[in-house]
């Protein structure tokens, strides 16, 4: 894995950044403080993927990007070739999925510039949990909360799609018809 440890990526600036909107704002700053306190910084180069989609031997980690930008892709069923996704930037979590479960990766994420993160894996999680109970409830029912809303969303985004899809098939039905 081409990564180095890094100091550059300042503890404060890591809390703030935990609390905005596209992270976990239900902690506050002190809560996110301590969080902050059970990561490792880390620097990834440009080009590097860190997680890889399909991969279980990671041992599970969550990302904080603090500072760059990472381009989330995946391999859809008809495709050979990664689609994009979404490209993240400072603020942005990454893997949350991936530090509460032991399934395979869902998509890959690789540093589209330098990437200065926080990382939290499940073994500092699990620390967290014992040293801090509240922090560490708080942090899982924040993360959960995101993973609610990411579900609310893709049943949307289903449903849209299954409405398309009914459009399209009466069209396709309408123009048979008249061949």
């Amino acid at each position: 894995m081409d990564t180095i440890a890094s100091t550059d990526v300042g503890s404060e600036q890591a809390a703030r950044l935990l609390i905005v909107p596209s992270a976990l704002m239900q902690l506050t700053l002190d809560e996110a403080r301590v969080v902050v306190s059970y990561m490792s910084p880390r620097l990834y180069k440009t080009g590097t993927t860190f997680i890889k989609e399909g991969d279980t031997g990671d041992g599970g980690f969550m990302v904080l990007v603090v500072k760059g930008e990472v381009v989330v892709e995946s391999v859809t069923v008809s495709r050979t070739e990664p689609l994009t996704i979404k490209i993240l930037g400072p603020g942005s979590l990454i893997g949350e999925v991936g530090l509460v479960d032991k399934e395979p990766r869902s998509a890959s994420c690789t540093a589209s510039t330098n990437l200065y993160c926080a990382i939290l894996d499940r073994p500092d999680l699990e620390k967290l949990l014992l040293e801090k109970p509240q922090v560490g409830i708080k942090l899982l029912m924040a993360i959960s909360a995101l993973l609610a809303q990411r579900l609310r969303d893709n049943a949307r985004k289903l449903r849209l799609y299954a409405n398309l899809a009914t459009v399209m098939q009466k069209e396709i039905d309408s123009f048979t018809k008249e061949q």
